[in-house]
C-alpha cells in the first residue's frame, strides 16, 4: 500500500468522528457589478488535500484569498478549527500562504526568512533555532541558513518558502499557485516533495491551480470552480470518470464528443448508438431511465480509452469508421487526429511500445474501437 494510500484509507477512518477544519459556507464575493465567487460551500477535513481547479477567472484564487483574510466576503461564513474567522484579520488567521513568487525577503538569510514569523511572535532565540533546524530538515535544506534567496536556484528558494510556513505553525496550509514558476521537471519534482510532505505531517492543504494534471496527481479531493460557483466536488477518479457536467468532462482532459441516434436490441438487452455513416457503437448502460429507441443522444470517450484497427472484423460490426488526418509524437503516446465519416473529429490515444513500428498511417482509412464501458452519456 502506498502512501496516498495509507493516508486516505485513515481520513475515511477519521472522518467518523471527526470535525472539518475547514468549513465555508456560502461563500459570495461581488467587485461592483461583477460576481466573482457566488454562494461556495466547502468542508476540508483534518490532513485532506483540496485542489480548487478550474479556468482563469473561475472564482478559486479569490476563493483563497477569502480563507486568507486578504478579502473579505459580501456573503457567508469561514470556520476554522471550530472557530468563526470571518471578520478575523489575516495575521491572526492560523492559516500559512504560500505564494507563487515565494515572497521572500531578498536582503535576509535562509535562516532570517524561515525565523521571520516566530521572531515577530516574540519567541525566545532558542525556539525560533529549534524551529529554523526542524524546518529546514523537513526540506532537506540543512546548511543553506547563511544564504541569501539570490544564492538559491527556484526550487530551493520554494523549499525555503515552504519551511518559512511551516516554522509559522499554521494548522492549515494554502498553496496559491505555488509551481507554476518552476520548469517542468523541476515542477514534477517538487509537487512530489511537498505531497510527501503534507501526508508526513497530516496538515490539512488548499491549492489554487489552474492545471489539471497537477490537481489529479496531488488531490485528495478536487473543487472544479466555473464562472464563481461549484460545478464538482470528488476525487481525482470521480471528476475524471463521472463528470456532473460537460464543463467538467472537457476541462478534465482530452473528451470526445460523439452524437446518434439510440437504437435498441430487446433480444440482447442492448443499447447502441448509430452516428450515422461512420458506423455504430454499443453502449454499456441505458442512458436514462426513460431512454427510448430513435432518441438523439450525446456521449463522450476519452482518447485513451480508444483503440485503431483496421477492420471491422473480429469486433461485432461495431466501431466508427474514419480517416487519420496527422498523427504527433508526444514521447509516451501519439495523437492521432480522425475524422470520422460524417466530417466528425475526433482524437485517439495511442501508446508508443519499445520495438512497435508506425501501423497507422496518414490519410489511411481506419475504424475507431472504443474500450468496453468508455462510452459515456454525456450529462445534462
Amino acid at each position: 500500500m502506498s502512501v496516498v494510500e495509507m493516508n486516505v484509507s485513515g481520513q475515511t477512518k477519521a472522518r467518523a468522528d471527526a470535525k472539518p477544519i475547514l468549513e465555508l459556507q456560502g461563500l459570495s464575493k461581488s467587485f461592483g457589478a461583477i460576481n466573482v465567487v457566488k454562494d461556495v460551500s466547502l468542508d476540508v477535513w483534518p490532513g485532506e488535500f483540496v485542489s480548487l481547479l478550474g479556468p482563469s477567472g473561475c472564482g478559486k484564487t479569490t476563493t483563497l484569498r477569502m480563507i486568507a483574510g486578504f478579502i473579505a466576503p459580501n456573503e457567508g461564513r469561514i470556520v476554522l478549527g471550530g472557530k468563526d474567522i470571518t471578520e478575523v484579520p489575516s495575521y491572526r488567521r492560523d492559516v500559512g500562504l504560500l505564494f507563487q513568487s515565494y515572497a521572500l525577503f531578498p536582503h535576509m538569510t535562509v535562516r532570517g526568512n524561515v525565523g521571520f514569523g516566530p521572531k515577530m511572535r516574540g519567541e525566545t532565540s532558542g525556539v525560533i533555532a529549534d524551529k529554523v533546524r526542524w524546518a529546514l530538515s523537513l526540506v532537506k535544506l540543512e546548511g543553506y541558513e547563511d544564504r541569501r534567496p539570490n544564492e538559491l536556484s527556484g526550487g530551493q528558494q520554494q523549499r525555503v518558502a515552504i519551511a518559512r510556513v511551516l516554522a509559522g505553525g499554521a494548522s492549515m496550509l494554502l498553496l496559491d499557485e505555488a509551481f507554476s514558476n518552476l520548469d517542468a521537471k523541476l515542477r514534477g519534482r517538487m509537487q512530489e516533495e511537498v505531497r510527501e510532505l503534507q501526508l508526513r505531517l497530516g496538515i490539512a492543504t488548499v491549492l489554487v491551480t489552474h492545471d489539471q494534471e497537477e490537481a489529479l496527481a496531488m488531490s485528495d479531493r478536487i473543487v472544479i470552480m466555473n464562472g464563481g460557483k461549484v460545478e464538482q466536488i470528488g476525487t481525482p477518479k470521480q471528476v475524471y470518470s463521472a463528470p456532473s457536467s460537460m464543463f467538467v468532462a472537457d476541462f478534465m482532459g482530452r473528451c470526445n464528443r460523439i452524437e446518434g441516434t439510440l437504437r435498441q436490441d430487446r433480444r440482447a438487452k442492448a443499447w447502441y448508438l448509430d452516428c450515422g455513416p461512420s458506423g455504430t457503437i454499443k453502449l454499456e448502460t441505458i442512458p436514462h431511465p426513460d431512454a427510448r429507441e430513435g432518441e438523439e443522444c450525446p456521449v463522450f470517450v476519452r482518447p485513451e480509452h480508444l483503440r485503431l484497427t483496421q477492420s471491422l472484423e473480429n469486433h461485432e460490426g461495431e466501431g466508427l469508421k474514419g480517416r487519420i488526418e496527422r498523427v504527433v509524437y508526444l514521447g509516451s503516446r501519439s495523437v492521432a487526429y480522425v475524422t470520422l465519416e460524417g466530417n466528425i473529429p475526433l482524437q485517439v490515444h495511442l501508446p508508443n511500445k519499445p520495438g512497435i513500428s508506425d501501423e497507422f498511417s496518414i490519410d489511411r482509412p481506419v475504424v475507431v474501437v472504443p474500450l468496453p464501458g468508455a462510452v459515456t452519456p454525456l450529462p445534462e
